[in-house]
Formats: structure tokens, sequence, C-alpha cells
């Protein structure tokens, strides 16, 4: 008698996909069906569809769930407050976004200006001359100073 093989698959699935059923998805957030459906309509979450229209829920989603659970069973929150909570957390993942590019375009206007110094210091150097502190010569000494200025042209 020959020896079967037992092989495993090991499929990776998105964590925003829908994959998971109403009942599954329940179970995975310990939570009764009804609960999922109520925070659906409150705009908590959003499961996906099926071409059928079944609501798909996503890992993501589960993982929702049981931060609602535990924001209200375990802090004590009202649904309004969880509402809240989010849509602050939204707020600040969009200025977060927005802080960082405006970063980076600050990165590059540096650059470009350090660059662009540089080239005007290459083009002028002779014209440009560092100053430093008690430098200055007063007017009435300048007789002395008497420094050649050849110009272009």
């Amino acid at each position: 008698m020959a020896m079967r093989r037992r092989t495993t698959t090991k499929i990776q699935v998105s964590d925003d996909r829908g994959v998971f059923m109403i009942s599954v998805a329940a179970e995975l957030a310990d939570m009764h069906p009804q609960t999922l459906r109520m925070y659906e309509t409150r705009g908590l979450i959003t499961p996906q569809r099926s071409p059928k229209g079944t609501r798909l829920y996503s890992q993501e989603d589960v993982d929702r769930l049981r931060r609602i659970q535990e924001m209200t069973a375990e802090l004590g929150m009202n649904l309004a407050g969880v509402e809240r909570v989010f849509e602050l957390e939204d707020q600040l993942e969009r200025m977060t976004r927005r802080m960082r590019a405006l970063e980076r375009e600050a990165d590059k206007l540096r650059a470009h200006m350090k660059s662009e110094l540089e080239r005007l210091r290459r083009e002028n150097r002779a014209e440009i001359v560092k100053y430093t502190a008690g430098a200055l010569v007063p007017a009435k000494d300048l007789k002395r100073f008497q420094i050649p200025i050849q110009r272009a042209g």
C-alpha cells in the first residue's frame, strides 16, 4: 500500500479583502451578527458585498469590530463616542499624510535653494565678500583704502 503524502497550501489574503461571511466575522469579533448589522447602519463598519449582495468582512473589518468592542465594553464608551474616535483618527491620518507631503516638498525646496545658492556663489565669487563684524571702514577713512574696481563691458 502506497503512503499518501499530505500537502498543505498556504493562501495569503490581503487584510482589506472581504472573505468572511457575517456569521464568521461575528464569531471572530465575539459579537452577535445583528450587532454587526447595526454597526453597518451607523456607518462604523462598511463590509464589502458579493455579487449577490452577501456581506463580506475583511480582517481589517474584524479588527475594527474588536476595537469597537474594546471601546464600548472595556472603556465604557457609547457608539457616538466610538464614531467620534474614528472620525478623529481619520482626521489625524489625513493630517499626518499632508504633513509628510509638505515635509517632502520642503526638503525638495531646501535642496533646490542650496544648489541655487551654490550656483550663484560660483558665478559671482569675485563680487561676494563675506561680512565679519567690525570689518566696515568708516567713510572718513575711505581715502586710505582706494581699491580699483573693474567693471565688465
